[in-house]
């Protein structure tokens, strides 16, 4: 096939991924005519139908999901090849795509990067949050976010933030007429704010640890969130019990805002790390975001 044919490659690989033209065109930068336009020359010149068009769906066709399968990989061997020579540039850039929660996106990784990238203008982060264990190499992340629980073995991972604890919480009027759970078990009988699990669409089992037990006690509530700020805005508004990172909670214990309960069931998660396929290990972009999250014990 033709040398400038592999744009017309990629350009497939975007919608076969995506499995949605609109999308394909916004990640590829182009207008979606434009892209239907691009895939009708590439099938027609292969002689071959590579996507099955409906009004509600796209999916590769038989000879699609072989293209996908055997060129996608070499296609994005070779995007790392050429990212990896912007190293010999005078000014490091590239792009790096993130998959990460709330949490540690705006107390871990905005803060210590606002210096990285007005240091160099052309190194581009993309941070999506996302509490589901997203599979960063089928869904081309650069890297990926979580405790250092969470990790495949088979990545690369550099811890950037220290071990921490989520805490049990609620505010004073939650508790005046109600009785303060003594062990996990009885959070059953209270109101519960859950966290739901955008990926995967399930509640957050709330995890416990004392003298080597441990206990994922399922909540029930009124109220869901997929996000923490909505759950901290609720549990001061005394709607129930939340569970929540202690550092996001410890400023509103101490001016008496929140109560804690089950403390010594609350035992500290290794912390957050920075994890990626090994071969993305010659990415410069990619190399200077480690560094810059790299977590430096005091």
């Amino acid at each position: 096939m033709a040398r400038e044919n592999l744009k017309d490659i990629v350009a497939f690989l975007a919608v076969a991924r995506e499995r949605n033209f609109t999308k394909a065109a916004a990640k590829l930068g182009v207008s979606q005519s434009a892209l239907s336009h691009t895939i009708r020359g590439l099938e027609a010149r292969m002689g071959l139908r590579l996507l099955t068009r409906t009004t509600r769906s796209v999916s590769p066709t038989e000879a699609g999901e072989r293209l996908l399968n055997s060129v996608g990989p070499h296609v994005e061997d070779i995007h790392a090849e050429l990212d990896a020579l912007t190293a010999l540039r005078d000014r490091p850039s590239g792009s790096v795509r993130i998959t990460a929660g709330l949490h540690v996106t705006e107390t871990i990784l905005w803060p210590k990067l606002q210096p990285l990238l007005r240091k160099h203008p052309d190194v581009h982060v993309e941070i999506t949050v996302d509490y589901g264990l997203a599979n960063i190499v089928a869904d081309r992340y650069d890297a990926g976010v979580r405790l250092g629980e969470q990790v495949a073995k088979d990545m690369v991972a550099v811890r950037i933030g220290p071990d921490f604890r989520f805490v049990v919480v609620a505010a004073p009027s939650y508790f005046a007429d109600r009785e303060e759970p003594r062990t996990p078990q009885d959070l059953t009988q209270h109101n519960c704010i859950n966290l739901r699990m955008p990926t995967y669409g399930g509640i957050y089992a709330w995890e416990f640890e004392r003298g080597g037990r441990e206990i994922n006690v399922r909540v029930d509530g009124q109220l869901v969130f997929n996000s923490s700020k909505q759950i901290l805005d609720a549990v001061l508004a005394g709607f129930g019990i939340a569970y929540l990172p202690e550092d996001i909670a410890a400023p509103h214990i101490e001016r008496g805002r929140l109560v804690q309960v089950l403390d010594s069931w609350c035992a500290p998660f290794p912390g957050y790390h920075i994890y990626y396929p090994s071969r993305r290990q010659s990415s410069p972009a990619l190399a200077l975001v480690v560094d810059a999250l790299r977590f430096k014990r005091k």
